[in-house]
């Protein structure tokens, strides 16, 4: 019994050695996780007048930048990278190569805190989404993958508006910087609504032995509405009407409104890695339906921006990495418990973005803080339990 008992504790032992560069998700995930955690202090910090952001820029667009092309990019990064990988069969950057993709990312983080020219930081930034969309593109491309072009499609959008972004750098003026805010923040929505209505629909049916509902029209209507109201947002605001606009918001509410009840079972909410994901998707549903209100005159513009942001991207990207992460260490899909009141921070710091503001108009600077303050809490929660998940080998002993 006791030679039972010592290889049995054998194999429950942790596994040893470094697997940081094994695959994609591992530098991508973690380092989103610490850098949504560092860079909101920085944030917070910057509107008590503490500190102040990189030279050259306003606060607010620094912010808006490093939180759609430094934190989301990392998350779409990190998915992209492993999930191609799933979908062609074909191995990835791992290593050296892996590395070097990071280095890139991380340097565009770091450089314009030092004293580097701006054209020089703004280039070195610009590189990373060409990089990955050519990593991402080329597998998918050999083995004639059609049905997803699009994300590569969505990366060259990403790469645009960070170009757009970067103009004001070359004197184009505020005015672009905006352009590729908006544009960057609705083309991670968009990506989003597409690759959600993959995954949690079968991550639902998987664990719950149940059957989504997919309705065709919705389907096709999903991404559509996203990119109507993309294009009326970005592209035609001079020329579209608020009520045309407040129509095609509205419309798409109704539609991914559908979309999630369809997927909906009750007993999801027994599951923290599921209800997470449903709830990340339902702020993209109050993202729209606060578009709507705002083209109607009804509400200020950064309340739809926090749903987008805090709720969808902030809410969805952690319950995707805590999954993904999961499975792709060889674990079993079974949130560590302290991760339920990790998912309660996020969604309740979204809760606070948006919906303080309406209830507490006047105590927007508070709100700021404590709202700040519950997404760092979970994103360093995050960082520090799956850390060591990131960094080991699988349990399982099989590469990546």
């Amino acid at each position: 019994m006791a030679l039972i008992s010592i290889e049995e504790s054998k194999q429950k032992a942790p596994p040893r050695g470094f697997a940081l560069f094994a695959l994609g998700f591992r530098p991508f995930f973690l380092a989103a996780g610490i850098f949504a955690t560092v860079y909101m202090g920085l944030w917070l910090a910057t509107l008590q007048g503490a500190m102040q952001a990189p030279a050259g820029i306003s606060p607010a667009a620094w912010h808006g930048h490093e939180m759609l092309f430094g934190y989301a990019v990392a998350v779409i990064g990190g998915f992209l990278l492993t999930a191609t990988q799933n979908w062609t069969s074909t191995p990835m950057p791992r290593g050296g190569p892996l590395a070097a993709l990071f280095a890139l990312w991380l340097a565009g983080r770091v450089l314009p805190w030092l004293p580097v020219p701006q054209p020089a930081i703004s280039i070195v930034d610009l590189l990373f989404l060409p990089v990955l969309l050519i990593a991402v593109l080329r597998p998918v491309l050999r083995v004639q993958q059609t049905r997803n072009y699009a994300f590569s499609a969505m990366l060259l959008g990403l790469t645009a508006a960070n170009a757009l972004f970067h103009a004001a750098a070359f004197g184009y003026g505020p005015d672009y910087a905006l352009a590729g805010l908006n544009l960057g923040l609705y083309l991670i929505v968009l990506m989003i609504v597409v690759m959600g209505g993959r995954v949690i629909p079968y991550f639902t049916e998987r664990r719950l032995n149940s059957t989504a509902k997919r309705w065709t029209p919705v389907e096709w209507l999903a991404p559509a509405t996203t990119l109507a109201v993309l294009v009326a947002v970005f592209a035609a605001p001079a020329l579209l009407s608020g009520t045309l606009l407040a129509v095609l918001a509205a419309a798409a509410a109704v539609v991914h409104a559908i979309r999630l009840a369809g997927w909906h079972d009750k007993r999801l909410w027994g599951v923290p890695l599921l209800w997470v994901l449903h709830l990340g998707y339902g702020w993209i549903v109050v993202g729209f339906l606060l578009d709507a209100l705002h083209a109607a005159g009804m509400v200020p513009p950064f309340l739809a921006l926090h749903a987008y942001a805090t709720g969808g991207i902030g809410v969805l990207t952690l319950g995707m990495m805590s999954r993904v992460s999961l499975g792709h260490t060889g674990r079993i899909l079974e949130a560590p418990a302290i991760m339920v009141w990790v998912y309660a921070a996020i969604n309740l710091s979204a809760g606070v973005r948006v919906f303080g503001p309406l209830l507490l108009p006047a105590q927007a600077p508070m709100l700021h803080q404590i709202g700040g303050g519950l997404w760092m809490l979970a994103f360093a929660v995050f960082a520090a339990v799956y850390a060591p998940m990131l960094w080991r080998p699988r349990t399982d002993g099989k590469p990546g």
